[in-house]
């Protein structure tokens, strides 16, 4: 690219800012989209992958905390949340421990959903201290083993099924259906439970697979629900779901509907960097610190004081110029260093024909077709439209330029003999 910038260094160099100045060029909306389309594309492709995602969870309708009091959606709770309000229960949504044991009372049911196993033993334990009685929904091993120890996880509860239990719960329902509806699925996980003790069984399928049972746990009556999808808005409507869920949960004044979340999982894990680190490794480190900013400032002295240089500095044309090349090679900035040679051309063309340096390019066209006979549209094309895309055409488009100025210089002083152009080099740029 030196090569191609050799004419700026010959010729009497146009002042880079100043009113003479001709505009530089600015991208065509052309070129412009050609440089969206990789940024297109991937919006594209996030798109289709979002739609995707949307159709495969059923156009987006599941949304919100699964079996939350608050939550109208699909897989909220708030449909019996609202019933059980108008039938005098008082309903109070809880979070941690610490909030259930503030809403509860004397009289009141706690609600446990916690498909993500965020309460351990301890904190069932807790809670039959606090509690009248427990309904656990969908209840993991620790539920199990700190409940109800009888009871034991027995899979998919299967279809509808019917009572078959004396529980008057139970009875009022008469049948049921456990399993998840189409908004439902993915989110509940029903499941069924086998007893072996003096727990009551009741919708019992084949294989003794119970959808509910009812135990005793620290003189706390405790029910073990296997799906949650029973309670949920878009499961409570079917057959019997309804009448079960508002006995279960309305049986006492009080209603806490409590979702364990993150502060209620236990503080455990492996023991933390600090524990594991010796106790010889912070002094070690220390004393590297110092060791290298001590470094740092014995090196940083042996440069010396700073040497004061008078201003201007001289710096060569030359210098200059392959620098700037260098660094238009270094960043492919083909259409920068094409916008340099063409300012520097239109400045010479506008002084060869006449026109002040203020003079616009399509004015300097106009003077350059007129004198040397050429295609104004071609000339406007050389000096503001062609983006070279390869280090062969800037060099191409350097030579053009130089070939109309000299064109230009002797149509407006024929008899004027023009030195030979000895400093172009029209080969292979420099590195």
């Amino acid at each position: 690219m030196t090569g191609a910038l050799a004419p700026e260094a010959e010729r009497p160099a146009a002042p880079e800012t100043g009113q003479g100045d001709a505009p530089a060029v600015s991208p065509t909306v052309r070129r412009t989209a050609r440089r969206a389309v990789p940024w297109i594309v991937l919006a594209v492709i996030a798109i289709i992958i979002g739609l995707s995602g949307m159709l495969l969870n059923g156009g987006g309708t599941i949304g919100g905390d699964p079996l939350s009091a608050t939550n109208p959606g699909p897989v909220g709770g708030k449909a019996l949340a609202q019933v059980l309000g108008k039938q005098g229960v008082t309903v109070r949504t809880a979070g941690t421990l610490d909030e259930v044991r503030a809403a509860a009372g004397d009289d009141t049911t706690v609600l446990v959903y916690d498909p993500e196993a965020n309460l351990d033993r301890k904190g069932y334990d807790q809670l039959s201290s606090i509690a009248s009685t427990i309904v656990v929904v969908e209840p993991g091993f620790a539920a199990l083993q700190s409940l109800a120890p009888g009871v034991h996880a027995a899979g998919d509860p299967g279809s509808t099924t019917s009572a078959g239990c004396d529980l008057p719960v139970a009875q009022r329902a008469e049948r049921i259906d456990p399993r998840p509806t189409a908004n439902t699925k993915g989110v509940a996980s029903p499941g069924s439970f086998r007893v072996s003790g003096d727990a009551t069984a009741c919708f019992v399928s084949s294989g003794d697979r119970a959808s509910l049972v009812q135990t005793t746990y620290d003189g706390r009556t405790v029910y073990l629900l296997g799906s949650a999808a029973t309670l949920m808005n878009d499961g409570v409507d079917r057959l019997g779901n309804a009448a079960l869920g508002l006995g279960l949960l309305g049986e006492h004044r009080a209603l806490v509907w409590y979702l364990p979340g993150l502060l209620d999982r236990p503080v455990t894990g492996p023991p933390d960097l600090a524990t594991l680190t010796p106790g010889w490794v912070t002094p070690v480190l220390l004393l590297l610190t110092l060791v290298f900013v001590a470094a740092a400032v014995w090196r940083g002295r042996r440069f010396g004081p700073l040497v004061v240089e008078h201003l201007p500095v001289v710096v060569r044309a030359g210098e200059t110029r392959e620098g700037r090349a260098r660094l238009y090679q270094r960043s492919s900035a083909r259409l920068r260093a094409a916008d340099a040679l063409r300012i520097g051309a239109i400045g010479r063309l506008a002084a060869q024909v006449g026109l002040p340096r203020v003079a616009t390019t399509e004015e300097v066209a106009d003077a350059v077709a007129a004198i040397t006979g050429r295609d104004r549209a071609g000339i406007i094309h050389l000096l503001l439209e062609q983006h070279p895309d390869s280090d062969r055409e800037l060099i191409e488009l350097s030579d053009r330029l130089a070939e109309l100025e000299r064109a230009t210089a002797d149509a407006a002083s024929p008899h004027t003999p023009h030195a030979p152009d000895t400093g172009r080099t029209t080969g292979r740029m420099e590195p």
